[in-house]
């Protein structure tokens, strides 16, 4: 699968104009598992963890998504899917499918709902980052986000892929990388900290435009940093987002 950029702007980076941002990738790729998916007679299967890795520089230029199934099962799947630019992976996945059963009578964890976001003001994410993708969100702050806390819906106008009908779960995993942002612990002008991966695990199917998220930043002693997050949608919790940071002093400060 190639993606043609609607508007290279849109996915432009925070870190660097001429990147990209990880997270409408990361919603690229589950478009992607769900085009491969579509295509086999349907399961019943649904996504319960996607993890992703970063291999590099993700340049601002069109990519190639290539999938297969790893592990088939009729009540667990393993899929692997590859991203690359210019024909070098800059991306790796790894998705568990797992059956959808009848469980709501076992159902139980926290249930706590966030604050509905048309009850919120919005806050313009760009007094903070720079970047065409930042740029382009809805976002809308529970309480005043502190150093390493925030809880803030998320959501965008834009399409994922122009012109084509997307599912549920790929636009919030489209919205979920941009957790590392909305609870910055130290000013992005003087520190590095950008993330290499991100893990979702989900114990319930997402629904809605708006994706929540309850985030938590941690920088540890020694260059590394998590960042780590409760998501949900407007019913309430849906599952866990991680994601471990490279923390290093800007170049020249």
């Amino acid at each position: 699968m190639t993606r043609p950029l609607r508007n290279a702007s849109y996915a432009s980076g925070a870190w660097h104009r001429h990147e990209q941002h990880f997270s409408p990738l990361g919603g690229l790729v589950a478009h992607a598992l769900d085009r491969h998916r579509a295509a086999a007679p349907d399961d019943g299967l649904v996504l319960a963890r996607i993890s992703y890795d970063i291999l590099g520089r993700l340049a601002l230029d069109e990519c190639e998504i290539e999938v297969e199934t790893v592990r088939p099962g009729r009540t667990i799947q393993l899929l692997e899917a590859v991203v690359r630019i210019a024909d070098r992976p800059v991306v790796t996945a790894r998705a568990w499918y797992l059956a959808r059963l009848d469980t709501a009578e076992a159902a139980g964890g926290p249930a706590d709902r966030l604050t509905p976001p048309e009850a919120l003001a919005p806050w313009p994410m760009t007094e903070v980052w720079s970047g065409g993708y930042i740029a382009s969100l809805d976002v809308r702050p529970v309480a005043p986000p502190r150093p390493g806390r925030a809880t803030a819906w998320i959501s965008t106008p834009l399409e994922l892929v122009a012109g084509v009908p997307v599912s549920p779960l790929a636009s919030c995993l489209a919205l979920v990388d941009t957790a590392n942002g909305i609870a910055v612990r130290q000013p992005p002008g003087a520190w590095m900290f950008p993330n290499v991966d991100l893990t979702v695990h989900l114990h319930r199917q997402p629904h809605g435009s708006w994706t929540g998220l309850d985030t938590t930043v941690t920088f540890g002693p020694t260059g590394q940093g998590l960042t780590s997050t409760v998501l949900h949608d407007v019913d309430g919790p849906v599952g866990q987002a991680q994601q471990i940071l490279t923390v290093r002093p800007q170049p020249g400060t």
